[in-house]
């Protein structure tokens, strides 16, 4: 199971996490509402667990904003707010689930099994393949032939982004603000240091080359025989 853990409160946020990470639960964890919304949108998940109050955007507005957008995956809201009007307009805006701080952590992982047991039903695996290499964004996987390539979050948000535009060329701000955000501190430096990292797991000598640099453009995944 991969959860995407959102909460600002750091005490807080470490323990959720550190008691997922006992229930072997792989466990993305962010602070800002905005850098929820970009894993959220670029990244496989079974539950987002989103405080309804973060800075930077809030939880609802996320949960909002990913359902305006198709998002069908479940989301457990995490809040303080227990009026009935509150409860009322987390569901309506798209949540399937909440929780009222403070809760036990016994039942925080009933309710996030549940929903994963939900999403588990309706989901569908999105399976692209580029040449031999065949990414399975459901899985959160990449294979390549016969091998199959292990990748960092932002390897595979990297990847999915190339591969979801086949042949089309991607600016380096493009790139820098679908993974990292418009308010990322990453250089353009730095995203050329991961390229060539995802490059030496993605084009290995003998095999078809698939990214591309574009000369002072950015980067295109592209099947061009060696």
């Amino acid at each position: 199971m991969r959860i995407l853990l959102a909460e600002d409160d750091c005490r807080l946020g470490k323990l959720i996490e550190h008691m997922l990470i006992k229930e072997k639960i792989q466990v993305d964890w962010v602070q800002q509402g905005n850098v929820a919304f970009e894993y959220a949108t670029y990244a496989p998940y079974d539950v987002l667990v989103l405080d309804w109050m973060l800075p930077g955007e809030t939880g609802i507005n996320v949960c909002d904003r990913l359902r305006k957008n198709g998002y069908q995956g479940s989301i457990l809201m995490l809040t303080a707010r227990d009026a009935l009007e509150d409860r009322i307009l987390g569901l309506d805006t798209g949540a399937d689930d909440y929780i009222v701080k403070p809760f036990e952590f016994a039942e925080l992982m009933a309710r996030i099994r549940a929903l994963a047991r939900r999403s588990g039903l309706q989901l569908k695996e999105e399976i692209i393949q580029v040449g031999d290499l065949v990414l399975n964004r459901s899985a959160h996987t990449a294979i390549r032939g016969r091998r199959e390539i292990q990748l960092t979050v932002r390897e595979f948000q990297l990847l999915d982004l190339l591969v979801q535009n086949n042949g089309c060329v991607l600016s380096r701000e493009l790139l820098l603000d679908r993974v990292w955000g418009l308010e990322t501190e990453v250089t353009p430096n730095n995203l050329d240091a991961y390229v060539r990292l995802l490059r030496k797991k993605i084009d290995i000598p003998g095999e078809d080359v698939l990214i591309h640099n574009v000369r002072g453009v950015g980067y295109k995944l592209e099947v061009s025989h060696v």
